[in-house]
């Protein structure tokens, strides 16, 4: 008797094929071995560098993308630590140029990030709407760092951003999904007409059952990275992100049942052997 191998299809995202819907970044690592190793272990194939932010060179004189094997892994150039449209779309411009030479087919797409302020690193839906009408316009494949409003969602589809990518809840915090209806409207708006647009959660996750309840809720993917470089054991929580990330992704396909309020046994309810029954 043969054995069927559960498979998934391929994401795509843009031009890009993916087989991992995990993404993961390179930032707050106490090392870049331990950055490395956890790429590694998370099965990811697209990470996340924050142009402006990320410091290429350490205090050792160690360059990060001598432990990033670009030809394993495509890059996402990230425009964090922007807050205004005019600095992301010039740093947007500078990932390009960098991965370019580096002949790395992460120079065609940005994740964009405008924010609107430094406590919440929220994004600024206005600036971010502006950028990626430019962004689109000097051909790239823009995935937006959103909040998780279901109009502004549609707009910044509307404007032609490769996938929108609500947050669970603010970057770094670890609150997981604050809120799931919000997400799921975003979800109806952004595949009513268009099943195949990706939709991922970008920010606030804090474990594993968090990637999974995203992926639980219908989401394509999950973008995180304080996460892993955060916890106490990262290697231990780059596997666990990556095996949430499939469960979820399998749940949401499988299909739950439904709540009940009551009970419903399991065992068939015909056929029982009467408790009067004597051999």
């Amino acid at each position: 008797m043969s054995t069927e191998i559960i498979s998934d299809a391929p994401f795509q995202l843009g031009t890009h094929e993916l087989k991992s819907r995990l993404i993961v970044g390179t930032g707050k690592y106490q090392t870049y071995e331990l950055m490395r190793d956890c790429l590694e272990i998370s099965g990811s194939e697209v990470i996340t560098v924050a142009v402006r932010r990320e410091r290429l060179v350490d205090s050792d004189g160690r360059n990060i993308l001598d432990f990033i094997d670009l030809d394993k892994y495509t890059i996402l150039p990230n425009t964090a630590g922007c807050f205004n449209a005019e600095d992301a779309i010039r740093v947007a411009r500078l990932g390009r140029e960098i991965l370019l030479g580096l002949e790395n087919p992460g120079a065609d797409w940005v994740k964009l990030e405008v924010l609107g302020d430094t406590k919440t690193l929220l994004p600024d839906p206005v600036a971010t709407l502006e950028a990626t009408e430019k962004l689109v316009a000097e051909g790239f494949q823009v995935l937006c760092y959103s909040t998780d409003d279901p109009m502004t969602a549609l707009r910044l589809k509307e404007a032609g951003a490769t996938s929108v990518m609500p947050a669970g809840s603010p970057i770094g915090s670890g609150q997981g999904i604050l809120n799931p209806n919000n997400i799921r409207i975003c979800l109806e708006y952004l595949k009513g007409d268009d099943p195949d647009y990706p939709v991922i959660v970008d920010a606030g996750v804090g474990t594993a059952s968090d990637v999974s309840f995203a992926m639980e809720l219908g989401c394509d993917g999950v973008l995180l990275n304080t996460g892993i470089a955060g916890a106490q054991d990262a290697r231990m929580m780059a596997e666990a992100m990556k095996n949430g990330c499939k469960a979820g992704r399998y749940a949401s396909l499988a299909g739950r049942i439904p709540k009940k309020l009551y009970a419903t046994a399991s065992s068939p309810e015909t056929g029982l052997i009467s408790p009067s029954s004597r051999a």
